[in-house]
């Protein structure tokens, strides 16, 4: 496979297990985490900022024409299909605990145009989603779809796709 590969290709499923990690807000370095995944600190030791954030890391299934993969997408490329920062999905999920889950309902068979790159560390084992583009006229990101879904069964009691429309 070549560096660099553009495909078509629907998305399958995404996995939100493990969607984040957490950041030093003004170095952008990896803060560290204790054996659970929880930040064991939010003070950077090397620019001494106490100001972390987060950062998508989001493994996903696609199928092209000729093969199905999985895929590991980062923050810039994730945030054209959620819509908002790590830190306010986080945050709408913790709000809302069954949008999470929700995700592969909202992105079911979503037309993408990726670009796919290797990876720059021979340990990875998935191709990185460099650029992603949605294909159909009346995309509309994660976080758009389930706020209206929320907000509309919220009288309700619940938040479920059972009564969204296309």
């Amino acid at each position: 496979m070549e560096a660099t590969e553009t495909v078509l290709c629907t998305l399958l499923a995404v996995d939100l297990t493990d969607y984040c990690y957490r950041v030093c807000s003004r170095c952008q370095r990896v803060l560290p985490s204790d054996n659970n995944g929880f930040a064991s600190s939010s003070f950077c030791k090397f620019c001494k900022s106490k100001e972390p954030k987060l950062l998508y890391r989001i493994l996903m299934s696609i199928a092209t024409d000729t093969s199905v993969k999985t895929v590991i997408c980062f923050d810039r490329a994730a945030t054209v299909l959620f819509g908002c920062s790590a830190d306010e999905f986080f945050y709408f999920t913790k709000l809302n605990p069954i949008a999470a889950s929700m995700v592969n309902q909202v992105f079911d068979g979503e037309m993408l145009r990726m670009t796919l790159t290797r990876p720059q560390n021979r340990n990875a084992q998935h191709m990185r989603v460099a650029s992603v583009v949605p294909l159909r006229s009346g995309f509309q990101p994660a976080i758009v779809t389930l706020r209206l879904i929320c907000t509309k069964n919220a009288s309700l009691g619940n938040c479920s796709t059972t009564n969204h429309s296309s």
